[in-house]
């Protein structure tokens, strides 16, 4: 399933409620949330309401000559001192929920990821999931960390110096009301535009992360076609889509909030030209109209500030939702309820029978069509066969990272749809055709088939796979980290670490997937004859294009089209004339020896 573009925008990231997933996170830290509340109402009672009173004791006694003037301005300075430490509290423990509910929603994020099938990567692109982990959470950073503190505590301000107007002057205040609907209705309006333009913005952000990340992954290959003009103006391009949509963002808030503070202040002003008539007739007291100006300018303030918060508010409901989609996203390739355990011993036999599959990028298109094989435990079976055939497919088949259309695959007479996932990978190792490697060192790369493998079992497999001389050299041996995607090895070496892997995972079914194509030959040689004593005590499927490496296989599959079009070893598919000799014909010098 393809996660909402802004195209096909889900309903709920329209209002504020995708932000309930934050305050359920925040809900597993009561003690934290308890401290921030606490410090919060604080600040914004001391805010709104002691230091207006304050402020008109001040000036109603203090300024009145009978030497009490120190003790309300002492009065005013403890105050002070409080607002301060409780706004030091707040800040702590709020920016502690933002780190907290972020690392707690990236963890759950990813745990899902790692639980999805490849179908849904197929679907949707890693690299803008990944922009979106981090340019989402970061958003939601925010929201947790300022945005919702700074948004409550404007909220409390706001009510609480509103209430305290009608207690000073309920006749001034009262003209407040008439000014709601003022406010209020430019919010909902310019609101409701807001979130529309917010959501696409993150989606812009989102595609120029993911054009960097893809751009930069290539850059060989960028540099070597002179293409860095082209990427450039691409990027270009999308940077300036992004800026266009910020643009309209942005000015969208600018007037919003440029017409609600000039609103409330303007309110604002028009009372107190009436309060200032209002005391020059003795109705009111300088102090009473000191502090309804102190509280006014506090109430206008906090109103004010919450136009400009619920910009961010809506923009956190938008990175809410979308991380929501990713957390919610379920598996396709599931465990059965109840799981049927693989036969022990494992035997290692795979059979496939009557299985038809199309990937789901290409539903149209049958990758393989009505494919029946059966492997014995310990045979090994090369296929073969010219690019698109559908021999990968079998792999992907066999690991069960797809289920097919129709038909069914089995290990040690088992159906894999009875069987967890886990349990059925477990019993195989793969060799990829390009040694995938990852970021860390010799040593966890190698591990990554077995992890709790010793020191001597990880040598000697780097010994089996002909990896061990330069693994030796290394500057730090098998500590040595190995930069991205193993970028400080060759092409070769890295293949050679990942046959170590597979060597070390000590499966009963070994999948090689073009093996040996990244090797030179004087290497390819050492590992194919490691591979073939390997060989002897496991089920092997072979997939090759180079057919000098699998001539001495048990059996030789020849697929065309998603079909068995041939079988049997090297000899009598040459015999037979038909594609195998062609391809055999193509690759040998000697076309006898073929």
């Amino acid at each position: 399933m393809a996660i909402p573009t802004e195209s096909t925008e889900p309903q709920k990231a329209k209002s504020l409620s995708p932000l309930a997933m934050i305050f359920r996170e925040a809900k597993n830290y009561p003690l934290q949330v308890a401290f921030a509340a606490t410090a919060l109402l604080i600040t914004a009672i001391i805010t709104s309401l002691a230091l207006p009173s304050a402020l008109r004791l001040i000036i109603d006694r203090g300024f009145t000559g009978d030497g009490e003037i120190g003790r309300w301005f002492r009065y005013l300075l403890v105050l002070v001192g409080v607002l301060g430490l409780a706004t030091a509290a707040r800040f702590y423990f709020v920016s502690w929920l933002g780190e907290r509910v972020v690392a707690d929603i990236r963890r759950k994020v990813y745990d899902n990821l790692l639980g999805l099938s490849p179908s849904f990567f197929e679907e949707n692109s890693p690299k803008e999931i990944s922009s979106r982990m981090v340019s989402d959470t970061a958003i939601i950073e925010q929201v947790v960390g300022t945005t919702v503190s700074v948004a409550l505590r404007n909220i409390i301000m706001a009510v609480l110096a509103t209430g305290y107007l009608f207690w000073l002057a309920p006749q001034l205040a009262v003209w407040l009301l008439v000014g709601l609907p003022v406010i209020i209705i430019p919010i909902t309006v310019f609101g409701r535009r807001l979130r529309t333009i917010s959501r696409t913005s993150q989606d812009r952000v989102a595609d120029v992360g993911a054009m960097v990340t893809e751009t930069l992954s290539a850059m060989k290959i960028v540099q070597g076609f002179n293409q860095e003009r082209r990427e450039g103006a691409r990027f270009g391009v999308s940077v300036e889509e992004t800026f266009g949509v910020a643009k309209t963002r942005v000015l969208i808030r600018a007037v919003m909030t440029a017409m609600v503070i000039t609103l409330v202040f303007g309110g604002i002003t028009a009372l107190l030209w009436r309060g200032a008539i209002l005391v020059s007739t003795g109705a009111l007291t300088g102090g009473t109209i000191g502090a309804f100006v102190f509280a006014s300018a506090i109430a206008a303030s906090s109103f004010g500030a919450l136009t400009e918060v619920l910009g961010d508010l809506l923009r956190g409901a938008g990175a809410a939702s979308r991380l929501r989609e990713l957390m919610d996203e379920v598996p396709v390739i599931t465990a059965p309820a109840r799981p049927q355990s693989l036969p022990m011993p494992p035997r290692g036999s795979l059979s496939f029978q009557n299985v038809s599959f199309s990937y789901p990028t290409r539903p149209s298109e049958q990758a393989i069509s009505d494919f029946t094989l059966t492997v014995e435990p310990g045979e090994t079976v090369a296929i073969v066969g010219p690019s698109g055939a559908g021999k990968s497919t079998i792999f992907q088949l066999a690991e069960r990272f797809y289920d097919p259309a129709s038909g069914t695959v089995r290990m040690d007479g088992v159906p894999l749809t009875q069987v967890d996932p886990a349990e059925v990978r477990r019993r195989m190792a793969l060799v990829p055709q390009e040694g995938i490697l990852f970021a860390a060192s010799a040593r966890d790369n190698l591990r990554y088939g077995a992890w709790d493998a010793d020191e001597a079992a990880i040598w000697d497999a780097a010994r089996a796979a002909n990896a061990e001389d330069f693994l030796r050299d290394l500057p730090d041996g098998l500590d040595t980290f190995l930069g991205e995607g193993g970028a400080r090895l060759s092409g070769g070496q890295r293949q050679r670490l990942a046959i170590a892997r597979a060597v070390l995972r000590d499966s009963p079914i070994l999948l090689l997937d073009e093996a040996t194509s990244a090797l030179d030959a004087e290497s390819e040689r050492l590992v194919q004859d490691a591979l073939e004593h390997l060989m002897q005590d496991r089920t092997t499927l072979v997939i090759a294009h180079r057919l000098a490496t699998v001539r001495a296989s048990d059996r030789i599959i020849v697929m065309e089209g998603g079909r068995i079009v041939e079988q049997g070893d090297h000899a009598s598919l040459t015999a037979q004339g038909g594609l195998y000799a062609r391809l055999a014909s193509l690759q040998f010098d000697d076309p006898a020896i073929a």
